[in-house]
This record gives structure tokens, sequence and C-alpha cells, in this order.
């Protein structure tokens, strides 16, 4: 029998309640409500520009198209707004139901919504440094950079680069070894709007599960780890967090 948001809210709330660790791991599907375009979906951002903009590579050897696509495509992440499963698991956190935000997007809408312990796997759209010196930079100071000269140069002449994480690059290992160890010492591990395709976040689920956390996955469509959950929500997830957020104020 097919459960309502209702349903699968009350389930989760209950296990949230009785775990002394739960976490959340958040990929594209949960910004597609704020207007950000998932990345393989029939009208994703790998149908209006190349996954080899996402290359390290490619960053290196073309930054002039890199910086042409991002100021574009990318940048303009950071003016979105948070949406209701943005704002639902920062009210988890802020009810001390929930520990971390795992996530795979580089948006920072979940420090938007208020969330406060976040993991950004794949760092973040909003910061930029340099290649040689490590010099921070913000979004402003690089577009006025690429606007003036096409490719944004530090003035030590190194390229100034995106802070997120390009395919060829290394996962922060700081993310990484805090992500880890938060899947092996959680009761609760909860995948929202990830296909569970991109390794190592997705195996994250791997280590929860093998850790003895209960795993919920709440994603419209299969995911490639559907067989490791206790709790499978096929389910929009703005449908879904409304139940929650609900439930949270009774």
């Amino acid at each position: 029998m097919t459960q309502s948001a209702d349903d699968y809210a009350r389930q989760i709330l209950d296990w949230l309640r009785k775990a002394d660790c739960a976490v959340a791991l958040t990929g594209a599907g949960v910004s597609t409500a704020s207007g950000i375009a998932d990345f393989r979906g029939p009208s994703g951002l790998y149908s209006k520009i190349s996954q080899r903009t996402f290359e390290i590579d490619f960053f290196r050897e073309h930054p002039a198209e890199y910086y042409r696509i991002a100021v574009e495509h990318i940048h303009p992440l950071a003016d979105k707004i948070p949406n209701d499963t943005h704002r639902m698991l920062a009210e988890l956190e802020r009810q001390n139901l929930l520990n971390a935000v795992i996530t795979q997007n580089i948006d920072r809408l979940h420090h938007k919504a208020g969330s406060e312990n976040v993991i950004e796997f794949h760092g973040d759209v909003v910061s930029f440094y340099c290649s040689e010196c490590e010099k921070p930079f913000d979004r402003a100071a690089v577009e006025a950079k690429i606007a003036a000269e096409t490719v944004p140069y530090c003035d030590c002449k190194g390229l100034i680069r995106p802070g997120i994480v390009f395919f060829g690059d290394m996962i922060p290992m700081q993310a990484l070894l805090e992500s880890q160890t938060l899947a092996q010492q959680c009761d609760l591990f909860i995948a929202l709007g990830s296909s569970l395709e991109v390794n190592p976040a997705a195996g994250l689920t791997h280590i929860a599960k093998e850790s003895g956390a209960k795993v919920v996955i709440a994603n419209l469509g299969p995911t490639r780890l559907d067989h490791l959950a206790d709790l499978r929500c096929e389910i929009d997830l703005s449908t879904l967090s409304r139940s929650i957020l609900n439930l949270l104020t009774i």
C-alpha cells in the first residue's frame, strides 16, 4: 500500500526522536524547488553545459571559457532562496533532532535556511582563492576582475579559482573525515534528493548501514542504493518536508 506524506513524516520523526545521532545527506534534488536544476535530469544543468565544465583540467586549460559559463550558470546559484526542505532540516537541527547535514550541493542554501552544522562535500559557490598564494576572494571581486580582464588573476599573478570541488580535485580531507565519522556514529541516516551515484558521498550510506544505522532514502526516482533503505520514500521532497514541519508544530 502506498504511504502518504504524513505516514512517511511520522515514521521519520519517530526514528529521529529515538536516535542519539541523526545525519542527513542532501543532493541536487533538494534544491530543485529553489529553481536550481539538477545535473542529470532531462532539463538538468548537463543539458545546458558540458560535464567537462566541472573537470579541473578543463578549468586549468580554459579558464576564460569556464568563467564565461560560470557567470551565467554557476555563480547565480548563490542568489537562490531556500525551500521547504532546507527549512525543515534547519528546524530539525534547531529542535536537536538532527546533528548534521552533509551536502553534495554548492549553493549554500542550507546555511541561508539556518542550518549551522553543515559539511559541504563539494565546496561552495561563493568562495574563491588564488591557486598560487591561496589569498581568498569573494564573488563580487572575482566578477569585477572577469568583467575587466576576462580571466581573474591575483596580484601575485596566480589564477583565481572557485571554491568548488572539481572532478579531479581531492575531496577536502576534513569534510571527508567528519562525514565518515558521522556516518559511523549515527543511529539514523537520511539521504534526500540524491541518486547516490557519486562517491565518496554515496559511500556514506554504506558506512552508516554497516555501522548499524537505520537508513531512509527519499527521492523522486530510483537510487543506486535503494536496497539499503529501511524506509524508501518515493515522494516530492517539498511535500514530505511540509508534512514534517507541520507535525513538528503540533
